[in-house]
């Protein structure tokens, strides 16, 4: 009895933390949303180098939504499966996680097994502030975009050198490296790190994991 009400504690408090978390990132992804222009501004604040229009910013909400959703969903699972011992939710807890886990296992093998098969992958043209680059491959994934359209032919900042009119032929000359050859050189030289942070994510889910199914199997034996 005192190891599983020290258990359904840890379940508790992890999961609210998760549910807390859920919440904001749901809450920014809603932001960015319905009101993008005023969140970007707060995002630009003492940084000059972002632009005044992010066509990314659309995607990026939805990507946050979804993230904050299931994250709340998890957390709401856990704690009400810990607290009140529905075995449903406790199931329903465990099997969420299940998934995200062999997902995540499936991209690990991808990632590390089919190297090559994932440099050649092509399918999408995003710019990242952070790395200084431009577009998927380089400037010319923005040939005959939305971005380009709307802004009377002009290229993103980060596709030109600083100063400059970002043109289709000032960006040719820039010669400014693509994005996601710049991700992958990032994840080379940090790759202890995200080794590590990998490895400690996946602990934590086979740790919750573990305890759900404990809890669960608990409640079946005082059910009995």
């Amino acid at each position: 009895m005192c190891c599983s009400s020290f258990l359904k504690v840890i379940m508790f408090i992890f999961n609210g933390i998760i549910f807390l978390a859920g919440v904001a990132i749901l809450a920014v992804g809603i932001w960015a949303k319905v009101d993008s222009s005023s969140l970007m501004n707060i995002l630009s604040t003492g940084n000059a180098e972002l632009p005044d229009k992010v066509f990314q910013m659309d995607y990026v909400s939805y990507v946050f939504i979804a993230v904050g959703s299931v994250l709340l969903i998890m957390g709401f699972l856990g704690c009400c499966g810990a607290i009140t011992e529905s075995k449903c939710m406790l199931l329903t807890f465990f099997s969420i996680v299940l998934i995200i886990f062999l997902v995540e296992v499936a991209g690990a093998i991808v990632l590390f097994v089919f190297s090559d098969l994932v440099r050649m992958f092509k399918d999408s043209s995003c710019f990242l502030f952070q790395f200084q680059c431009c577009g998927y491959r380089n400037y010319t994934d923005f040939d005959n975009s939305q971005f380009v359209a709307q802004n009377g032919g002009v290229y993103p900042d980060q596709c030109c050198r600083p100063g400059s009119r970002c043109s289709a032929g000032e960006a040719a000359s820039s010669n400014v490296d693509g994005c996601f050859d710049k991700l992958v050189k990032l994840l080379e030289d940090n790759a202890v790190i995200v080794a590590g942070v990998a490895v400690g994510i996946a602990a934590l889910e086979v740790a919750a994991m573990v305890v759900s199914m404990i809890l669960y199997c608990n409640i079946g034996k005082k059910s009995s």
